[in-house]
């Protein structure tokens, strides 16, 4: 579910600030004692900081969610209070920055800086709302400083947050609200990492045509890919990708999708339909996605996963043979595959007209 958004107007009520250390290596987790204002001539620039991740056209909206009940979320209950008094941002922000250490356990997370902001005036659906955005950024960046002192130039360095290269965040919108918010997130570790959207934010996909056609789409290909014979080591991805390209073919010139029609029409064999319904399980089970039998379907989530299939053959001599998607329907008009007993070498012979660099 993707939803229209405008940051223009947008401005920070406040700020609270925590450095997380991770408790596995004894380190220590420090909080804000007091929210800290934004004088007006840096909104601007911070503002556009931190929201610049949530630009991108097309995240999926998450939402939060418990096995039992959204009262029993804490980043939940946290968000409600703050979104309907911002008087409770310093007690709530520390209590998300407590939610955070508790979840950074493991060996491999590292330890950061955490900023937790009321953002005013974010554009929701032409309507003006409030939005809570924390960030984590991992690594520190030094950077050199020329300042005056006792009339001459002097420099020196220091430490600071890149804001190119903010590790984690997420974007808690006042949208969606009794249903576990509208929440934007992305990790530069991973986009589906388990600490930071499973552990601490407990988010899952909002189930829309986008996203339904988007895994049904990959379970499909998934459940085709070997179905049958194996292909052989070095077959051409045009080939191995064929029984997918058939199995997405189901989707062309289609509105609706049907789970009962699909399996008939584009998985056909038994193996196909259990390898599908493993896959849809493990969805269900691990990513927290829950696969409707009937959905619109979004054709431009058809359209990447299609281009998504290799086209590009690699060579153990070095050479490389690409296909564009008007040929890899028909290779056998332009190719042809053989083996050079003098040689010993296997061979593809490439038939064409001109050379178009020429």
């Amino acid at each position: 579910m993707t939803i229209k958004l405008g940051f223009e107007d947008a401005r920070i009520a406040g700020l609270v600030l925590a450095k997380v250390g991770n408790p596995s290596r004894d380190e220590a987790l420090q909080t804000s004692k007091q929210v800290l204002q934004v004088e007006e001539e840096d909104q601007g620039m911070l503002s556009s900081i931190f929201l610049r991740p949530f630009k991108s056209l097309g995240m999926q909206g998450h939402r939060f969610h418990h096995h039992t009940s959204l009262e029993k979320h804490e980043l939940n209950e946290c968000a409600a209070e703050v979104l309907g008094d911002p008087a409770a941002l310093l007690e709530r922000g520390c209590e998300i920055a407590k939610r955070l250490y508790s979840k950074s356990s493991h060996p491999n997370i590292k330890s950061g800086d955490l900023c937790i902001s009321l953002i005013d005036g974010i554009e929701i659906e032409g309507e003006k709302r409030k939005a809570i955005c924390i960030l984590k950024s991992e690594s520190v960046t030094p950077f050199l400083s020329i300042s005056a002192k006792d009339g001459d130039l002097q420099l020196s360095t220091e430490q600071g947050i890149n804001p190119e290269k903010i590790d984690k965040g997420c974007l808690i919108l006042d949208h969606f609200e009794g249903k576990g918010y509208y929440v934007l997130t992305f990790d530069r570790a991973g986009s589906e990492s388990r600490f930071w959207v499973r552990d601490f934010l407990s988010v899952v996909p909002i189930a829309d045509p986008t996203l339904m056609t988007k895994k049904v789409a990959e379970m499909a290909m998934t459940a085709v890919s070997s179905d049958g014979a194996e292909a052989d080591d070095d077959s051409p991805p045009w080939e191995v990708n064929a029984p997918a390209k058939e199995a997405l073919s189901y989707f062309d010139g289609k509105k609706k999708f049907s789970l009962q029609e699909f399996e008939e029409q584009a998985l056909r064999t038994p193996e196909a339909k259990a390898k599908f319904a493993a896959e849809r399980k493990r969805v269900e089970e691990e990513e927290g996605v829950k696969v409707a039998d009937a959905f619109d379907i979004s054709k431009r989530d058809v359209a990447k996963a299609k281009k998504g299939m290799k086209s590009m053959m690699k060579l153990d001599t070095g050479v490389e043979i690409k296909l564009k998607p008007k040929v890899v329907d028909k290779p056998d008009t332009v190719l042809e595959k053989g083996y050079d007993s003098e040689k010993g070498m296997k061979f593809i012979k490439v038939f064409y007209n001109k050379d178009l660099m020429g």
